[in-house]
């Protein structure tokens, strides 16, 4: 479904990411686990379109596109959901979803209704500010206004940052759900072993390039991986 060939992307004379192909199937949840550093953010945002490779491709359903404008790329189907959650805090939880089907001109209900059946809370405070929510229900508000785009790939970049492990928990109950209801996943994560357990597919990245590929099972009996990502 899509597809990265050697990918190559320079922040200013740092070349952050070096080269990197992998593959991500339709219906799977592929994670990328790494330090700080190793490029995973810089991969999604050069996939989402917001940053221009050096050199390389990336290829949605065939159609290489490559350096498309972030919105071209929203309209394919693919949809970011960035680190920080960046919620519009102004604007009332109902208000957030609906920026995130800008670019659609129909009729929105059926879909804030889904949103509502992953995220109980969220419609609970449709009317709130997004400013006011918890961190735990402002990464829900993230993921919910992204669904709204009715994205087939679905990108998380580092959903389960800064929540309470109980609330990290939950968010990856409904990433599973998210990809049961026929959303394919690529998520980037600190939490090493939650992503791998959650994961068809897992990708290390270590200083821009991929080191290690497996699936998640198999990842999280690595003993490097263990030494190096779940402190063990």
């Amino acid at each position: 479904m899509l597809k990265i060939n050697d990918l190559k992307v320079n922040y200013g004379g740092i070349e952050a990411v070096k080269g990197i192909s992998f593959e991500v199937n339709e219906g799977s949840i592929v994670t990328l686990i790494g330090a700080n550093g190793a490029g995973k953010s810089t991969t999604l945002r050069t996939i989402a379109g917001l940053v221009k490779p050096r050199s390389g491709s990336v290829e949605f359903l065939g159609e290489d596109i490559t350096g498309m404008a972030p919105n071209d790329i929203v309209a394919r189907g693919i949809t970011l959901v960035p680190e920080g959650r960046k919620i519009f805090a102004d604007l009332t939880v109902l208000e957030n979803l609906k920026i995130g089907a800008y670019m659609r001109k129909d009729n929105l209900n059926d879909d804030i209704e889904w949103v509502y059946s992953l995220f109980p809370r969220l419609k609970e405070r449709s009317w709130q500010a997004g400013g006011t929510l918890s961190g735990g229900e402002q990464q829900m508000l993230a993921v919910g206004r992204a669904l709204m785009s009715r994205p087939k790939v679905l990108m998380m970049d580092e959903p389960s940052l800064g929540l309470a492990p109980l609330i990290v928990r939950d968010i990856f109950t409904i990433i599973k759900e998210i990809n049961k209801q026929g959303v394919t996943v690529l998520l980037i994560e600190q939490n090493a072993n939650m992503a791998l357990k959650t994961a068809d597919t897992g990708y290390v990245l270590e200083t821009g390039r991929i080191t290690l590929t497996g699936a998640g099972e198999e990842l999280l009996s690595n003993e490097a991986v263990k030494a190096a990502y779940l402190g063990t």
